[in-house]
């Protein structure tokens, strides 16, 4: 009896989670509805096993590309002698993992020092751009995954951008901590330190310091990689939950490996190893787990029992007919083309559908894209020529005509129009053949 109450309450919850048809306006419950919609979608994600399955792969290619990263990365900054303000970064992202994590950023510092980009020779520099290329690819194809973005940058693009952020990104990540420093080591910071409460004020934002660039470091990312548009507001939200989630899971990282001898005793010199793919493989999952945040909170609409709806024809249908009303009704009265992202919010749908359902209609000339950047839907014709059956005809053709493809095993008259036969039979028409249409 209390599982079954259990059962209920649990149902009850998701219903009121997914298919809430009047959400809560009012603070603090539409913070609590948006964070419960964006928290079950998280543990959805993570339970279909879509982006544990991105994180095991991202964790192979990190193995493969390290070492050319922090090449192509510092030889920027070694030409410029600033090379060692990187170092910490490196030594506080394997710190996690002991004196044995220490060793490893020291031998992987060495590696880097002996590797000579100027050397290489044009086969070994283009192989070593390719392989810090298909890195950063990789994190991009995860990112479009968790977007659904069909289209990758196409390769000219990803060239360009790569590489200016690879070589860039840590010459800015320096500049930072220079000026940081350089506001620090300030005359008047230095008066203000001496001040209570503001001495206490300054030395507790310097130890934050890090923490704040590591917030940065994964906005930017969350900003730039996927290959859509992504608000800077919800990229910061999800750098700071990044963020802050890293911060704990390196405490808890720590602890683990401080009483991991057990697995020291039974794996011997192969527990570093192993040491070293869990604490990847956790980075790469509180990444991916910070941009599927920035996604569900940029698109709550995307938020649904599956992380991939079904392209049901009812939702299609009735897709098409509110979007039609949404776009007819301010044409009629004379008011400014409402914005496709902002009817695809509106419409509280996954953008999928809204995109794909839009899209066939602005391909029949039903909709068309207007204004001064193309993102506004405005009728294609006048609102006298459009019926509710062109809508729905619209909707329900197979563009690609995969529907030819069938045999030819049915009556002509039902195969090439099912309306009108709704309340027959398969044995009437099995036995008495196509009815004539009156």
């Amino acid at each position: 009896m209390a599982s079954f109450q259990l059962k209920e309450r649990l149902q009850a919850a998701e219903d009121w989670i997914l298919a809430n048809p009047n959400p809560p306006q009012r603070w603090p419950w539409t913070w609590l509805y948006k964070v419960g919609r964006s928290a079950y979608a998280l543990v959805r994600d993570v339970i279909s096993g879509q982006l544990t399955l991105h994180a095991m792969s991202l964790v192979y290619t990190t193995l493969l590309s390290i070492v050319p990263l922090l090449a192509l990365s510092f030889s920027v900054l070694k030409a410029m002698g600033v090379h060692q303000r990187m170092e910490p970064f490196l030594f506080q992202f394997f710190q996690p993992m002991g004196p044995e994590g220490v060793d490893l950023a020291e031998k992987i510092l060495g590696f880097v020092d002996n590797m000579k980009v100027g050397v290489l020779g044009s086969v070994g520099l283009a192989l070593l751009v390719y392989t810090v290329i298909s890195l950063v690819q990789k994190i991009e194809r995860s990112f479009n995954m968790i977007w659904r973005v069909p289209d990758m940058r196409s390769l000219s693009q990803r060239f360009s951008n790569y590489l200016s952020v690879i070589m860039v990104g840590p010459l800015l990540m320096v500049s930072a901590i220079g000026i940081t420093a350089t506001i620090f080591s300030s005359d008047m910071v230095q008066t203000l330190m001496a001040i209570e409460p503001f001495g206490s004020l300054i030395l507790a934002v310097s130890r934050f310091t890090p923490f704040f660039l590591v917030v940065g470091a994964f906005t930017f990312v969350y900003v730039f990689i996927p290959n859509t548009r992504v608000k800077l507001r919800y990229a910061f939200i999800a750098g700071l939950v990044a963020g802050i989630s890293w911060q704990a899971g390196g405490m808890l990282f720590a602890s683990f490996v401080a009483g991991s001898s057990k697995y020291a005793a039974i794996y011997s010199s192969f527990a570093i190893g192993i040491i070293l793919l869990i604490w990847i493989y956790m980075n790469w999952m509180v990444l991916l787990l910070g941009a599927s945040l920035a996604f569900y909170l940029q698109n709550p609409g995307s938020v649904a029992k599956r992380s991939r709806v079904q392209m049901a024809p009812e939702l299609q249908e009735k897709v098409a007919l509110v979007l039609m009303w949404m776009v007819a009704k301010p044409f009629s009265e004379g008011r400014a083309a409402p914005q496709q992202e902002a009817l695809e919010q509106a419409l509280r749908v996954p953008g999928e559908v809204t995109r794909t359902v839009s899209d066939k209609l602005i391909r029949a000339g039903i909709l068309t894209l207007a204004g001064g950047q193309g993102d506004q839907l405005v009728p294609g014709r006048a609102l006298d020529l459009i019926s509710v059956g062109d809508i729905l005809s619209v909707v329900r053709e197979d563009e690609d005509r995969v529907v030819d493809r069938l045999p030819s095993i049915l009556p002509p008259d039902l195969m090439s129009d099912v309306r009108g036969y709704d309340s027959e039979t398969l044995a009437s028409l099995l036995r008495d053949g196509i009815p004539q249409k009156v």
